[in-house]
């Protein structure tokens, strides 16, 4: 088995008011793994996303990222250029006037050059499908294009791990398997959350479930099937 790149040990956090979100959670994901979760809403599993990006901190356990205990705003800063996570709502993530200012944002903040960090821009949007959109505004675009931006976003900063939370949110069955098709030529580790069993099977290839604040012993392989789209009447498989 390869190194762990992501760690959580015996997590624990509660919202203030409010019983365990989180109940001695524990998580591991290896160099190279494609793992997705799944569970019921209020499991815990964007709780747990925000815990391992540093946006809240736990009650009790330990964060460790590329091998390194996290403990302070500093540590998680520098582990975050690493993983590029991609938020439930696209509106979350983008907030500059053109496409390609937003895209270039984060390699500028890694240090790059203008230059360096629109090409960087540019290469993204060409690997997600949008060049050309650099002069867009990202308000206007849909759904589906405003996630494929955001995507672009993390992706121009060439991070080692993807964390998607929820990515199919809102998004039409032609934008869904637009991002599929994307996720599927991008080889690097990732951690994908869903409520949608189909893109985890084609973006995973291995499924954990989340219950009452903990992974579940076990785990589920992913695997096709044959439906029916609302949409439609021709059965097909996944």
């Amino acid at each position: 088995m390869s190194h762990a790149v992501i760690e959580l040990s015996d997590i624990s956090y509660a919202f203030p008011g409010r019983g365990e979100t989180l109940k001695g959670l524990t998580f591991h994901l290896h160099s190279g793994e494609k793992l997705g979760l799944f569970g019921p809403n209020g499991a815990g599993k964007s709780t747990m996303l925000h815990i391992l990006m540093g946006l809240i901190t736990p009650d009790k356990g330990e964060v460790t990222l590329f091998g390194a205990s996290i403990s302070n705003a500093k540590a998680f800063d520098a582990a975050r250029l690493k993983i590029g996570f991609l938020f439930q709502h696209s509106d979350d993530q983008l907030f500059c006037p053109t496409v390609l200012d937003d895209v270039a944002f984060g390699p500028l903040n890694q240090g790059l050059s203008r230059e360096q960090a629109t090409e960087r821009a540019r290469e993204a949007l060409e690997t997600v499908g949008l060049a050309g959109f650099e002069d867009r505004v990202p308000h206007r675009l849909s759904g589906g294009e405003k996630k494929l931006v955001a995507l672009a976003t993390i992706l121009s900063m060439r991070p080692e791990i993807l964390v998607l939370d929820e990515p199919t949110t809102g998004l039409s069955p032609e934008a869904k398997d637009r991002l599929v098709d994307i996720l599927k030529k991008l080889d690097m580790a990732r951690l994908v959350v869903s409520h949608d069993p189909d893109f985890l099977a084609a973006t995973t290839d291995r499924l954990l479930a989340m219950r009452d604040g903990r992974i579940q012993p076990g785990e589920l392989k992913p695997h096709s099937h044959v439906h029916v789209h609302e949409e439609g009447d021709v059965p097909h498989q996944h």
